[in-house]
């Protein structure tokens, strides 16, 4: 401590901590386009992180369900060492072994050899492509040349692109944006007879996600993907199924459409695919992935091999049926600590949803503040909506960290 001069008042001279340091810098040199908490990460193990100043956190966020096998996984962490010892990049114009690796992955899961995959770096891009995809179908392959209109629904989210944005159906993500791309039509979740309504002589695809992810972790009603299968069967239209963050096992199957008994024609992936490094794919049938032809679509960084051969370990680790099954029994046991805290506050808490480990909790009022409470408790979970908090956890995170996060959650009620 210092006295000033004339003065009996006493000036600090300590000076700023790390995190104070960062969010300085944030303010004059980062574009102010997120709402970021004041906390610095620096390390990361499982399903745990610690910021600058070495406090602990539980992360049952993972990244907005990003970190499949939890942070800094040692087979993951192997795998893009060594990759990135031996070859960092190549144009798409030659082959990479890691990336037919991950292919070959993808596809036999999703249709074996009648199956195609692009690779791209994110889940905006991913659904950039099927967009283009499905249109490109209908035009070229199809013969349907008026065909482009794409059906999506109320509180979706697909990306921040501007197609992406405007196949969202959600007016403040758009707001400012205008005048957005044409071809989209929006209609209720689970409302079969709006989609009927919509469908007509433009009709290109009907794109869905299994979850509503940013909509508020809402689960599409039983029956409603098997019957958009056979609306469009009947009218030849793409099922397209958004599985950005659904897929690669989190709610306990390797892709989220196999729980529902339909077989799309072409997916999106991303988020948990790379355990955190960048990547993002489209697969889609060989009859359908023939609209794509060289020179019709691309990436420059797509399918990178470093992120192609983390990518690999992660769908190896994530997809196994021990994995699978565990992912599975932990949404379960999410589930009924969920309804468990309903019954306890129910004038607090109005929902529990979500399938394995993308889980919501919808709260009377606000769910900002119960957020920011969570972080200052040791609790890192995320807005899903207004009203709703999303768990998205790490596979590896164990029964007894989940029944610690949804109490640190309680509390912070």
């Amino acid at each position: 401590m210092i006295e000033a001069k004339g003065s009996s008042a006493t000036v600090s001279s300590a000076a700023p901590s790390r995190t104070e340091r960062a969010v300085d810098s944030a303010k004059h040199h980062l574009l102010q386009n997120y709402k970021q908490q004041p906390v610095v990460l620096v390390r990361g193990e499982g399903a745990w992180v610690w910021d600058a100043e070495g406090r602990r956190y539980l992360d049952l966020i993972q990244g907005i369900a990003t970190c499949a096998l939890g942070h800094c996984h040692p087979a993951v962490v192997a795998a893009a060492r060594a990759q990135l010892e031996t070859l960092w990049h190549v144009s798409n114009v030659f082959y990479t072994e890691p990336q037919l690796q991950l292919a070959e992955r993808l596809t036999a899961a999703f249709g074996g050899r009648d199956a195609r995959a692009f690779f791209c770096n994110s889940g905006a891009e991913a659904n950039e492509a099927l967009i283009k995809l499905a249109r490109r179908y209908q035009h070229e392959v199809a013969g349907q040349r008026e065909r482009s209109d794409i059906i999506t629904f109320e509180g979706s989210f697909h990306g921040r692109t501007l197609a992406t944005v405007t196949a969202t159906a959600q007016p403040k993500y758009q707001a400012g944006f205008e005048p957005l791309p044409q071809g989209f039509r929006y209609a209720p979740m689970g409302d079969l007879e709006a989609v009927k309504r919509l469908v007509g002589p433009t009709t290109a695809a009907i794109l869905i996600e299994p979850i509503q992810g940013e909509g508020g972790v809402r689960p599409a009603p039983p029956g409603f993907l098997s019957a958009l299968r056979a609306l469009c069967d009947e009218h030849g239209l793409l099922l397209l199924i958004d599985e950005v963050q659904t897929g690669i096992g989190r709610t306990g199957t390797a892709f989220a459409y196999q729980q529902h008994g339909v077989q799309p024609d072409a997916i999106s992936l991303a988020k948990s695919l790379g355990n955190g490094l960048p990547i993002g794919a489209m697969v889609c049938s060989d009859a359908v992935g023939k609209a794509l032809p060289s020179g019709t679509h691309g990436s420059t960084f797509g399918g990178n091999p470093v992120a192609a051969a983390a990518a690999v370990a992660t769908w190896d680790l994530a997809t196994t049926p021990e994995a699978l099954k565990a992912n599975a029994e932990k949404g379960e046991l999410l589930h009924r600590l969920g309804r468990e805290l309903q019954a306890r506050r129910p004038g607090r808490v109005v929902d529990v949803r979500g399938r394995g480990l993308l889980f919501g909790i919808e709260v009377d009022g606000g769910a900002a503040d119960v957020v920011a409470r969570c972080r200052q408790n040791g609790l890192l979970v995320n807005l899903a909506g207004e009203k709703t908090v999303r768990f998205a956890p790490a596979f590896v995170t164990s029964a007894a960290e989940l029944a610690e996060g949804v109490a640190m959650f309680e509390r912070s009620l």
